[in-house]
């Protein structure tokens, strides 16, 4: 960043340039001061400023005055092997991790954020031809819902492939990732300049998100075809997925919480066919007016389609899924997890 005037850096940057200043003891010292989110900002800043121009370092010194600078010029480094070292200075290796970690999950997709706004249909021709391990890489780093419109509208054989990438892939370097999204923008006519990246993770679970945010159609095929082609992987997403069935592992709070975004006539539909320990939690979660609102709507339904029934499901599913990305609401995932009061 040697042509950004020290004006045009955020309060956050600034505090990375004073800290990439500093002696790396006296970094850890400032940076214990700072919460964990505020921690992971700046961090974040320092892996991808690497080096600051010495006068843009100088005048962001300057308004940090009563800061003891080291001696000799000023040099500003970055990078993330100084950030984790700053990181491990200040927490200890083990919180680093977890803290570097973090990191790397929210800056994960500032390659391809460009692609944010663009229509799912427009990213599908842009990917068209594209090797499906490439194709992978892009909706790794893509939110899931935008990542499950631009899966379901692969053909069938490369919508497998590419769901195959995604649980197959392991960390990819920072170049890589790079290049391809220099390639796209390029043709795509983009103009945002291309941040540094970090490491990508893939992985099985990257999958199941993006398949929960599927329509139906696309889930049930998809999980078909990886069934012919690795039925222990297949096994594993299905392991992993939420199920309508799974509101029964809610807290009573949370499952009140899911059903007060649900219409009752998408709910009534959802129950068809329901176990009954499914049908007595979301009775035993409403309102007595609001199970009486369910009641007339199931007395009102006659003979349903299945496919209907595992569409309001997975509206329902959507909703559990969305709430819990917010972190409004906890999901259990195994039997053998645990309350710690």
């Amino acid at each position: 960043m040697t042509d950004t005037a020290v004006e045009g850096l955020t309060g956050t940057q600034k505090v990375a340039v004073v800290l990439m200043n500093l002696d790396s003891a006296k970094a850890a010292e400032v940076l214990k001061q700072f919460t964990d989110s505020e921690a992971e900002e700046i961090v974040a800043e320092i892996v991808r400023l690497k080096k600051v121009d010495s006068l843009v370092a100088e005048r962001a010194i300057g308004e940090f005055h009563a800061l003891t600078v080291r001696g000799g010029g000023i040099n500003a480094r970055g990078g993330r092997d100084i950030a984790v070292g700053l990181l491990e200075a200040s927490f200890g290796a083990e919180r680093a991790a977890g803290l570097m970690s973090r990191v790397a999950s929210s800056m994960a997709g500032k390659a391809f954020e460009f692609l944010e706004a663009v229509d799912a249909s427009q990213v599908v021709t842009l990917l068209d031809g594209e090797l499906p391990q490439t194709v992978a890489l892009v909706l790794a780093h893509l939110r899931p819902e935008q990542a499950s419109m631009i899966l379901t509208g692969l053909d069938d054989n490369k919508r497998t492939e590419v769901a195959h990438c995604i649980a197959m892939m392991g960390s990819a370097a920072p170049e890589a990732v790079r290049v391809v999204a220099d390639t796209l923008k390029v043709r795509a006519g983009a103009v945002v300049s291309t941040r540094d990246s970090v490491e990508i993770v893939g992985g099985v679970q990257p999958l199941v998100d993006i398949i929960n945010r599927s329509s139906v159609a696309t889930e049930r095929e998809l999980l078909e075809a990886l069934d012919e082609r690795d039925p222990d992987l297949a096994e594993e997403v299905r392991s992993r997925m939420l199920t309508f069935a799974d509101i029964v592992k809610l807290e009573r709070k949370d499952v009140q919480h899911v059903l007060r975004g649900i219409d009752a006539a998408v709910l009534a539909i959802a129950m068809k066919g329901s176990p009954e320990n499914v049908i007595e939690v979301i009775r035993g979660n409403l309102s007595e007016r609001n199970r009486e609102i369910l009641d007339d709507e199931i007395s009102a339904l006659g003979p349903v389609r299945l496919s209907q029934v595992e569409e309001a499901r997975s509206e329902i599913v959507r909703a559990i899924r969305d709430l819990e990305s917010q972190g409004a609401i906890t999901v259990q995932r195994t039997e053998e997890e645990e309350l710690v009061y």
